[in-house]
């Protein structure tokens, strides 16, 4: 038992390291876009740009729910180091793109190998962790996400220094290496009879593809969970992608400096909200059975404000300010993700279950992301980052009202 409880935590930190290049890799590009664009004319259009990302989130997206499907039907190990394997051999071949059409059918093929990842990887972790440690746990693996977001911003600052070529083969050989290493030491969850604590519940058997999609689409706890993970990825995925072009307009200063500060500054305080809101929950919902929905409520309400500061601010203070409050918060939304879920659906169809989450937060994503490239161009950029505030409003409170569990980790009644 000690043995498992060490390796529970041995899986976070390998998978980690794994977040932590999906994250980098999808990242770089977004600051990169001025030195390639010396290469690459197409890109000097912020619309294509937007093209260029959406592609990404797109194909993402349509993945999502057959990567969860997958995930829950076969050996998650090897399907997370052959993700990353593929997307990490795509990073490489990226350094030798060059034209506008190679790097947008290389980013589509992206999309499919990173999506391959994220269902597989937090259902592996939500497997091996008890409700006392699983919010805890979710939230460490996120903070390998939010370092590769903030590494992915250096992405400008190295391609400025050496080429933006080199960069994409240096980081895609770092995560081809990786992949050897998680054949070795990455293993599947143990099967453990069905009458087993909650604490270890694991996949007993292999669960039918149907029936699993029947029992959650006739979840209408699902159906508030998807709308309540889906409303936020606007502005999450807004950040991720434009962020760095906002900074450098606000603050009226160059992208090789924008987008290392931009990114730096929300993933060091999504990484504190991670670890803080993993920490709460996993108390507060030994005490009460919503403290998990109570947690993510309130880092989701301190997005609110920040993103009317982001939109408007034109200072440092009031834009790296509203930048911290904003990664702070919504480090404590996605730490609580993948428990909240566990809480009404069988571990038998999670990643199924986060697969369709991820596909629905990705489709708003990619739309965001294309709007706001349209945004850039009309000058508008800022005004529509702060109107993103009231449609988080809204989902915070329909999460509020309609989200009651009944336990800690749900199972199936057959």
């Amino acid at each position: 038992m000690e043995n498992t409880k060490r390796y529970a935590w041995v899986v976070v930190g390998l998978l980690w390291v794994v977040a932590l290049l999906n994250y980098m890799d999808r990242q770089m590009l977004s600051t990169m876009k001025p030195a390639m664009q010396m290469d690459i004319a197409e890109l000097q259009s912020a619309t294509n740009f937007g093209y260029l990302m959406a592609i990404f989130l797109w194909i993402y997206g349509f993945m999502s729910p057959v990567s969860g499907i997958i995930a829950d039907k076969f050996n998650r190990k090897w399907l997370i180091v052959g993700s990353l394997f593929v997307w990490s051999a795509v990073t490489y071949l990226m350094g030798y793109a060059e034209t506008f059409n190679q790097i947008y059918w290389l980013r589509a093929l992206m999309g499919v190998s990173e999506a391959l990842y994220i269902p597989a990887g937090l259902s592996l972790i939500a497997d091996f962790h008890s409700p006392k440690t699983r919010s805890l746990a979710i939230g460490i693996h996120m903070t390998g996400l939010y370092m590769g977001q903030a590494l992915g911003g250096f992405g400008a600052t190295i391609a400025d220094k050496f080429s933006w070529q080199a960069t994409f083969h240096s980081f895609g050989i770092i995560g081809i290496v990786y992949s050897m290493v998680l054949v070795f030491f990455l293993r599947e969850s143990k099967v453990v009879d069905k009458n087993a604590s909650s604490d270890q519940i694991q996949l007993s058997a292999k669960p039918s593809v149907l029936k699993g999609l029947a029992l959650l689409f006739t979840n209408i706890s699902f159906w508030i969970i998807l709308f309540y993970f889906a409303i936020p990825s606007l502005p999450g995925w807004a950040a991720k992608n434009w962020l760095p072009t906002l900074f450098a307009e606000n603050l009226d200063i160059p992208m090789a400096t924008a987008g290392p500060l931009s990114t730096i500054t929300i993933a060091a305080s999504s990484f504190i909200g991670v670890i803080f809101g993993g920490i709460l929950s996993d108390r507060w919902v030994q005490k009460n059975i919503k403290g998990r929905i109570y947690t993510s409520a309130i880092g989701l309400g301190l997005t609110i404000p920040s993103l009317l500061l982001l939109g408007f601010g034109h200072s440092l203070l009031h834009v790296v300010g509203a930048a911290l409050c904003f990664g702070l918060g919504y480090g404590m939304f996605d730490a609580n993700n993948m428990p909240i879920l566990c809480q009404f659906v069988s571990a038998k169809y999670r990643a199924t279950a986060y697969g369709l989450m991820n596909m629905t937060g990705v489709f708003f994503g990619a739309f965001i992301t294309d709007w706001l490239g349209k945004s850039s161009d009309a000058g508008k950029l800022g005004n529509d980052f702060a109107m993103l505030s009231g449609i988080v409003l809204v989902a915070l409170i329909i999460q509020l009202y309609f989200l009651r569990p009944k336990a800690n980790d749900f199972v199936d009644a057959t």
